[in-house]
């Protein structure tokens, strides 16, 4: 039985060798590389919704250097304490499956035998994520409408992804978890400061959401240095300063050989209160 629900009437899906099929006889193929499309094609806002090939492709290349690997670590320890020995894990948003990975191989050494999902409305990216980690369900799908049913998962991650809470709540079982991945105020400074005139630091709130409760935050803070250009320009190219620096200060990174910089990332860990009630 998978992990995940059908979009037109909500039954569980089997997955058969080349297919996801529900009771109703609805069905979804499997693509090559794996994953599903649960996406209907009235709940897309576009031809080819989410980050396109040439962003994914940029932030498969730069966190396969393991200049993120700090938050990847923290974040499969933290799944590691927060799992039973079998759990249901969701990464919503999942991009190319980086983090999913992560968590998926600290749970095998734990000896938890736990399942695992990812979403993301990226098609490239769930792509690149089913070639990257064989044995999780990806699927084509948004945040807010999870092809998951009510109260089925244990852990929800957020990683600089869109958030929808009642989502959320809705699949995490009571007492269940959920880990969110935001830019601290000083993430990639030395990156603002070259293109940017008056570079500015990133809010800080830990936002409080409907049936959660907020139970640990965790900043994880390094340094790290990018050795050429195509380095720096992986890590542009994946960031929303990509779409909005102005073509001089552009050119002022396109410039650099070299680039060293402060990575930041504030992890909030939320808990969903046993009295709440879908």
């Amino acid at each position: 039985m998978s992990l995940f629900i059908c979009p037109i009437c909500g039954g569980r899906l089997e997955r058969g060798q080349k297919s996801y099929a529900c009771p109703a006889g609805h069905g979804y193929d499997i693509a090559s590389e794996g994953y599903v499309h649960l996406l209907p094609a009235n709940k897309k806002h576009s031809k080819l919704p989410g980050d396109d090939k040439n962003m994914v492709r940029a932030r498969n290349r730069f966190l396969s250097g393991g200049y993120y690997e700090p938050l990847r670590r923290t974040l499969a320890g933290l799944a590691a304490e927060l799992t039973y020995e079998s759990s249901w894990v969701l990464d919503s948003g999942c991009g190319e499956g980086y983090y999913t990975e992560g968590i998926y191989d600290a749970l095998k050494i734990a000896g938890k035998t736990a399942r695992i999902a990812g979403i993301d409305i990226s098609k490239e990216a769930v792509r690149l994520a089913s070639k990257r980690l064989k044995d999780a369900e990806f699927a084509v799908a948004s945040a807010y409408r999870l092809p998951l049913a009510d109260s089925s998962t244990d852990i929800v991650l957020n990683c600089f992804s869109p958030l929808c809470d009642s989502e959320f709540r809705r699949v995490l079982k009571s007492g269940g978890f959920f880990i969110y991945v935001v830019p601290a105020p000083r993430h990639l400074w030395e990156l603002k400061r070259t293109v940017y005139d008056k570079p500015y630091e990133n809010g800080r709130a830990a936002a409080e959401y409907e049936g959660f409760e907020l139970i640990k935050t965790i900043t994880v803070e390094d340094r790290i240095c990018l050795p050429d250009r195509q380095a720096i320009s992986n890590l542009f190219t994946m960031t929303p300063y990509f779409w909005k620096t102005p073509k001089e200060g552009a050119a002022r990174l396109e410039a650099l050989e070299t680039l060293e910089t402060e990575i930041s990332f504030d992890i909030y860990v939320y808990k969903k209160w046993h009295k709440a009630e879908n």
